[in-house]
């Protein structure tokens, strides 16, 4: 039986239109299809967030090498502001309330000058611009002026045993051992801004972290270390060294910022800390009267002076661990000092002797030994290479 004309006609017709309509929806299904495959692979999966540096002390100058603080020291690189000033090593005679001067190409003494009573450091200011004379009895800052020589009118503070300033520039820190206090000051201008109260004694020698976030104070006279809140102007932690009679001096930190470094003259060497964590240091024998530490002008050593029994430990930080043992000829007395800027003498003052040891850095030999006014103690080497100064005999980074 055959269909009827227009009957065929509209079945054909309607199977045409449900043949484009399916069709259509194929081409959206498939479509749609790319379209979601396309967004999936635009979206990225939840990523793991990544480990960023901690961000420094505000307005600190950025450190220029993460694993050498100490990369603005090298030899004889000397800042535009320095380095048209004269070679010279002024020593701070405690006993004598003077200044000798003398010239390190020489070893001759060319200037004495009169400071306030018992000078117990020489400090470069953070801009490097001035030298300060820590008058500690005379409770007064003494400006010396390192391209002439010459001293200015002393500034009145009180108690100013040690003198450092915040990597920022910003403030300078007093360490004020008799009055127990750590003293921020305008860094100019001296004025005193925020004091904080210590419950140890004798707070004297100091270092900051590599940001520049806090710093870590040795307590000479009852053996505890602090940790100070560089910003906040705070101390926010406080221990006592493991040791019986503890009288722990310099402070210095390791070329790659991780651990500082706390000489101790009773326990005879130096206490090895971790200062993020601030858990219990170790100790590393080196000699009698463990006192003063320096890092050689490579970054490679440090040269750690006993004072007590007249010696210098070499200890290389490569090797982590000490290397050599320089002898004073005639013995002496090696307390503080810095090495000079092309980084072959060290210099230090003999406290008990009323001189002065130039050391060959190479061979460990005696260049010279002069004699001084009576108790020399934290003498500076002048100029030396780096940005800034974080102040003591002279801290540059």
């Amino acid at each position: 039986m055959h269909a009827n004309p227009l009957r065929r006609t509209l079945l054909a017709a309607a199977a045409l239109v449900s043949l484009t309509l399916l069709a259509a929806c194929g081409a959206n299904s498939e479509d749609q299809a790319h379209e979601a495959h396309a967004t999936k692979a635009a979206v990225r999966p939840p990523q793991p967030k990544k480990k960023t540096e901690p961000h420094g002390l505000p307005g600190m100058p950025p450190v220029l090498d993460p694993h050498d603080i100490y990369a603005a020291d090298r030899p004889n690189q000397l800042s535009p502001v320095v380095k048209d000033f004269p070679s010279r090593v002024y020593v701070p005679n405690t006993l004598s309330d003077t200044v000798t001067v003398i010239d390190p190409k020489t070893y001759e003494i060319i200037d004495t000058i009169h400071v306030g009573h018992q000078p117990q450091h020489v400090v470069p200011s953070w801009d490097m611009r001035t030298l300060w004379v820590n008058n500690d009895l005379g409770h007064s800052l003494t400006p010396i002026n390192p391209r002439t020589g010459r001293a200015g009118k002393p500034v009145p503070v009180h108690d100013p045993y040690n003198l450092y300033f915040t990597p920022n520039g910003k403030y300078a820190v007093v360490m004020a051992s008799m009055d127990r206090e750590l003293v921020f000051r305008d860094a100019h201008t001296m004025k005193r801004v925020k004091t904080e109260p210590v419950s140890c004694y004798g707070v004297n020698h100091a270092d900051f972290s590599a940001d520049g976030r806090y710093f870590i104070v040795s307590c000479e006279f009852s053996g505890e270390l602090l940790k100070v809140d560089t910003e906040k102007m705070k101390v926010v932690a406080q221990e006592k060294l493991p040791f019986q009679g503890a009288m722990p001096q310099d402070v210095k930190l390791s070329p790659d910022g991780k651990r500082f470094y706390i000489a101790d003259m009773v326990a005879d060497g130096v206490w090895i800390l971790d200062g993020d964590k601030f858990t219990r240091p170790t100790l590393l024998p080196t000699g009698k009267g463990c006192h003063g530490l320096y890092v050689s002008r490579d970054s490679r050593e440090m040269y750690i002076s006993n004072r007590g029994e007249g010696t210098i430990s070499i200890f290389d930080f490569t090797k982590n661990r000490l290397t050599k043992k320089w002898h004073l000829p005639d013995g002496g007395s090696p307390d503080m000092g810095g090495v000079s800027a092309d980084g072959k003498v060290l210099w230090l003052s003999g406290r008990y002797n009323s001189e002065v040891y130039a050391i060959d850095t190479r061979t460990g030999h005696q260049l010279a030994r002069i004699k001084v006014g009576s108790g020399p103690h934290g003498l500076a080497v002048y100029p030396q290479p780096g940005r800034y100064s974080l102040g003591h005999t002279g801290v540059f980074r």
